[in-house]
Parts: structure tokens; C-alpha cells; sequence
């Protein structure tokens, strides 16, 4: 075979550290933000949290457009570009060796630790289970060794909804004891707060919050034998057979269901489950002087900035592994000070944008959603779908109306009669509406919700309703009749 050289052109796209980093840092959500700056503060000597608070009337000017009608990308971009003049101004002209303007990152609106006057003791403390509670009930109740030994088996028995897991001959064959001897015991925690707890089914629970009640109490009777008798009936909602079986008119009838549904169907349900997940908005929408504007939350990173001390160290002809080190964090951190940059002016931009697009939602809220997809933002703003894509994902944005991911104002669209198209997310607020507002007593079937939208001119399936409503965890129109 002859050897031979030959010259061939292309394009090849290639993903430098920096541009990693930038892509890694925008997808992440404001915890896992947090930790990284963190670990960024612990592992470079040269990056530091800039604690003053110099530029703090700057704030607004960085991060908001109010001075617009209206956010748009043009007037976003020329707030970036004196948020980059601002910056330049903050950093002394004597700043060592070769640093930059993007050597300190002094945007005053992110500002690192949390309010003082959060209660520590609130934050921290664990919730009681249902097993320690009910444990604390038995250790107060006077019962022989023996009895406390198989209560204890028993309150380990009992489900996280305060219903008893594993049958009483299972439990007495473990214990070595008599079933009636656990059945005894049972009974005694059955009578603890909450009562209904250590129940081995819905009928049993209800009966035994009914039986803990006083004996005058109106219609007491008349829910015994509902719940005793007839629960079936009353899961199908089945009033009619219901009435005839009780021979209780509907009025009689409506009472008796008032008193049920002032009982727990689980009584644990109140204790434990998991921890309350907090979201931290990463931008604020609010009005102001007849404007919507747009900034970034001021709690969501800490102010960064490159450590002088350690800068003025670096020598530029020294090639010790000293010098060395700290050259190549100091540039470090300059990529991770322009990685930090990038993502908040992109998250702001994308949410500027989304609040343009979106005012009828500001305005009127759900029932006003515009069909939107993620091409509209980027076309808009001049950026990849896949960025808007990563910014959109597990940011947050608190409004007037409430905290609501980004991916929440992107829907698909559904065509109208005035050939416009509506947006899935204002259909499903419709909906939601029309049961809202239906008499209890004849709930909206899902062909008659297709017959009311109609009338405002949004034409949908019978089977688009349905799917939509059960994505609600809305119930069907028979599951939703009520008598009171």
C-alpha cells in the first residue's frame, strides 16, 4: 500500500472546561447551586464570599427592568450591559497582577446566609411518629409487663395511617401468648389518641371515633348503623338504596352524612410522613407602578469574588509548583465567576421573556395561559432550545399568584372556534372552574363539561376532559355527588 498525505477540511464542535462548567452550573437548581459554590469556596483558596455591602443600591438596576412597560430582551440586554459597568467601577484600580474586570463578582442582589429570625429550633426538630406518640400513651397507661410487652409489638404493628398491619394470630403466635390476651391489649390503644388508631379496617376505625362520642350527640345512632351496616353503599355513594335501606328521608339522611364526615378515615395520617420540602424561588415577579418587573431572588447564592491577598502572591515569571497553584485556582475561579455570571443573566433573560409571553396569566391568572413551547423562548431570546431546556428545569419563580416551576408556563395548544388556539394549562383551569362552581348534588359529567366549554368556543374531546380531570386528581361525577 503507498503511503500518501492528504488535506481534508471540516468543522468540529468542541466543549471546553469553561463551557462545561457553564452548561453544568445552569442546569442545577438552587440547592444543588449552593453546594457547588460551597464546595468552589472550600476547595480554591483564591474564591472568597464577599461580605459587604457596597453595591447594595445598585441592586435593582443589575438585576431588574423597571425601567420598562414590560420586559423584553432588548432592554435586558442593555441592563446587562451596564451590570457589566457597574462591576468594572467596583474593582480598584490597584487589583495585583493580571486581573480582570471579572476578577470580583459584587452583584449585590445574591447575598449568602439566611434570616436570623428563622426560628432554628422550627427548622430543625423532628416530627413525632405515630409509633412514638402512641408509645408515649402506654408507658402512661398501668398495665402488667406482659400486657407492655405485647402492646409494644402492637404499636410496631400499626401502619404509618394508623391502621393494624399484621392479623392478631400472627402477632399472639410471635409472642408466644393468647390471641385473646392481644385482643385485649388492642383494645386499650385502640381508646388512645388519635382515637381509630390500631383499627384493622375503614369500618372498624369509623366506629370506634363514632363510639368515642357523646351519647346525645345528634344522629349518632343513625351513623352507627350506616357505618356498621351499609358502608359499601356509602364508598359507591349509592344514596338512593342507602335511603331506603336506613328508611331515612334525604334530609335525615344529609344529616347523618355530616356527622361521618367529621370523622378521620386515618387516623395517623397527621403524624409523621415525610419532611416539608421548601422551594426557593430563584426569581421574583411583583408589580410595581402599573409594571410587571422581573429580578432575581437576593437569597438564592452568596456574593463571590477573587481573594486579593492571595492574588498579590502570584509572581508572573515564577514557575514554582507554589506560584503555580495559585495561578491555575486564580483562573479557576475567574471561570467559575463567569460560569456564575452566565447563569443568572440566561436564568433572568428566560424569565423576563417567559412574563412578556405570559402577562394574561399575571393578570387574570390560569384561565388567561397562552400556548407556549420551549422554541418560543428561544427563538425570542436567540438561544438553543436544549439551554432553555435546562434553565426552565427546577427554577422557580414566585408571583402573586404563587411559586411555580418554569416548566409550568410551557403548554400545548388546543384549537379554538375563533382560530385562535388555547392553551392545555387554561383548559385545564376552566375545568376546574366548572366543578368548582356545580351543585354537589348533580356533579358535571365529563360530556357536560364538553358541552360548556363548547360554549365558549374551546372544542375538546369528551375523552380529553376525562384526561385532564384525572390529571387533576379530580373524581368522576359519580364519585363527586354529595347530599350535603
Amino acid at each position: 500500500m503507498k503511503q500518501s498525505l492528504q488535506l481534508k477540511l471540516g468543522t468540529q464542535l468542541t466543549m471546553t472546561p469553561q463551557l462545561q462548567q457553564a452548561i453544568r452550573l445552569l442546569q442545577l437548581s438552587t440547592l444543588d447551586l449552593q453546594q457547588e459554590i460551597q464546595s468552589a469556596l472550600d476547595s480554591n483558596p483564591l474564591l472568597e464570599t464577599d461580605f459587604d455591602d457596597h453595591s447594595g443600591e445598585t441592586h435593582q438596576d443589575q438585576n431588574t427592568p423597571s425601567n420598562r412597560e414590560q420586559p423584553d430582551t432588548n432592554s435586558e440586554s442593555t441592563s446587562s450591559e451596564q451590570a457589566e459597568d457597574d462591576w468594572s467601577n467596583s474593582i480598584p484600580e490597584d487589583l495585583p497582577v493580571d486581573t480582570r474586570w471579572d476578577d470580583i463578582y459584587t452583584n449585590s442582589s445574591y447575598s449568602g446566609g439566611e434570616s436570623e429570625d428563622f426560628a432554628f429550633e422550627q427548622r430543625n426538630a423532628a416530627s413525632e411518629s405515630l409509633q412514638d406518640h402512641l408509645q408515649w400513651q402506654l408507658n402512661l397507661t398501668p398495665l402488667s409487663d406482659e400486657d407492655k410487652r405485647i402492646g409494644e409489638t402492637l404499636i410496631d404493628a400499626i401502619a404509618p395511617n394508623g391502621f393494624l398491619d399484621s392479623s392478631l394470630e400472627d402477632l399472639a403466635e410471635g409472642l408466644s401468648v393468647d390471641e385473646d390476651e392481644v385482643l385485649a391489649v388492642l383494645k386499650t390503644i385502640q381508646q388512645f389518641e388519635p382515637v381509630g388508631c390500631g383499627a384493622r379496617d375503614l369500618r372498624e376505625s369509623l366506629l370506634l371515633q363514632l363510639r368515642q362520642l357523646p351519647e346525645q350527640t345528634p344522629w349518632l345512632a343513625q351513623a352507627l348503623t350506616v357505618v356498621g351496616q351499609y358502608l359499601d353503599l356509602l364508598g359507591k355513594r349509592d344514596f338512593r338504596q342507602l335511603s331506603r335501606r336506613t328508611r331515612l328521608s334525604e334530609a335525615q339522611l344529609g344529616e347523618v352524612m355530616r356527622l361521618i364526615q367529621t370523622l378521620t378515615p386515618y387516623p395517623g395520617e397527621a403524624f409523621g410522613g415525610d419532611e416539608p420540602q421548601y422551594v426557593i424561588p430563584d426569581v421574583i415577579v411583583s408589580r410595581r407602578e402599573q409594571r410587571w418587573v422581573v429580578e432575581l431572588n437576593p437569597e438564592t447564592t452568596p456574593k463571590l469574588r477573587i481573594n486579593d491577598s492571595y492574588a498579590a502572591l502570584i509572581k508572573r515569571a515564577d514557575n514554582s509548583s507554589q506560584n503555580n497553584y495559585l495561578r491555575d485556582n486564580l483562573q479557576e475561579a475567574r471561570w467559575f465567576l463567569k460560569s456564575l455570571q452566565s447563569r443568572h443573566e440566561t436564568l433572568l433573560k428566560v424569565a423576563s421573556c417567559i412574563v412578556e409571553k405570559q402577562q394574561g396569566f399575571f393578570e387574570q391568572g390560569p384561565e388567561a395561559m397562552k400556548p407556549m413551547v420551549l422554541a418560543h423562548i428561544a427563538e425570542t431570546i436567540g438561544m438553543h432550545e436544549s439551554t432553555i431546556s435546562r434553565v426552565t428545569t427546577q427554577k422557580y419563580m414566585l408571583t402573586p399568584r404563587g411559586v411555580f416551576e418554569l416548566k409550568y408556563f410551557f403548554s400545548s395548544h388546543v384549537s379554538t372556534d375563533s382560530g385562535e388556539d388555547a392553551s392545555s394549562t387554561a383548559i385545564r383551569a376552566l375545568i376546574r372552574k366548572l366543578i368548582d362552581a356545580e351543585v354537589p348534588r348533580k356533579p358535571l359529567s365529563d360530556n357536560k363539561i364538553t358541552q360548556e366549554l363548547d360554549k365558549q368556543g374551546i372544542q375538546v374531546a369528551r375523552r380529553t376532559v376525562a384526561k385532564y380531570r384525572e390529571s387533576m386528581g379530580i373524581p368522576s361525577s359519580s364519585e363527586r355527588k354529595r347530599l350535603v
